[in-house]
């Protein structure tokens, strides 16, 4: 079964928060891509209930920049407060991911034809998405374009070994475990000739959050205008 891709993702900031700062007014960057930022640009190139992607490696193709700046973050309740955010400036990545059959979604089987998502996926990514891509947070428009992984000269190739200790990895959501929680999951993160290689979201530390239960799908059920339009072709 096919169901590889690469892309490059650039754009000229973001934000891939740190947990400890995500509560409270300060947010400051990681300096390297999470696991569930990757993850969700995935999926604003394609997703369906169908498959679940899973993140492979990343490369960093330019040095890693901060800048602070000043913004206006929503408040519960209205109105907006004053924060100090510190952003990745002039950002620029090589993703390697693929995708494999949600198997806790039973009633989608019907759905699991070989070849048929590898294709939409690969002409989302060369239309630049299906969604809008963000690099952590909606403040951070991101591009996406196709690419061949390793291509090119990236700014750490020849760096060793850059740890980045104890980091957030991803969530985990009942549609894809099979468990009517949610929890995160955290991983050392280090980075070798420029490339992080992701562990299995199974492989990581685990660290229950809430309960949470998995949305309902079915064939030809919850399609947004566009996807009706597609079926009906």
């Amino acid at each position: 079964m096919k169901n590889s891709i690469s892309f490059r993702v650039w754009g000229r900031y973001a934000l891939f928060t740190d947990p400890v700062t995500k509560t409270g007014g300060e947010k400051c960057s990681y300096h390297v891509p999470t696991y569930e930022a990757l993850k969700g640009i995935l999926k604003s190139i394609y997703w369906k209930p169908t498959i679940v992607w899973y993140v492979d490696k990343v490369r960093v193709m330019k040095p890693l920049r901060t800048q602070t700046k000043g913004t206006k973050p929503l408040v519960w309740g209205g109105g907006n407060s004053l924060a100090i955010y510190t952003f990745l400036h002039d950002v620029e990545y090589q993703v390697n991911a693929h995708f494999e059959w949600n198997m806790h979604r039973p009633e989608l089987v019907k759905d699991q034809i070989d070849g048929k998502h590898y294709n939409i996926a690969k002409r989302m990514l060369e239309k630049g998405g299906r969604q809008d891509i963000f690099l952590g947070v909606r403040d951070c428009q991101g591009y996406v374009e196709p690419c061949v992984f390793g291509e090119g000269d990236g700014a750490y190739d020849d760096i060793d070994e850059l740890g980045f200790g104890l980091s957030f990895h991803s969530f985990d959501y009942p549609d894809e475990t099979g468990k009517e929680e949610l929890a995160s999951r955290f991983w050392q993160a280090t980075m070798r000739k420029g490339i992080l290689k992701f562990p299995r979201p199974e492989e990581c530390q685990s660290r229950f959050i809430r309960k949470m239960t998995a949305k309902k799908f079915g064939l030809e059920e919850n399609l947004t205008p566009v996807e009706q339009e597609e079926v009906l072709l």
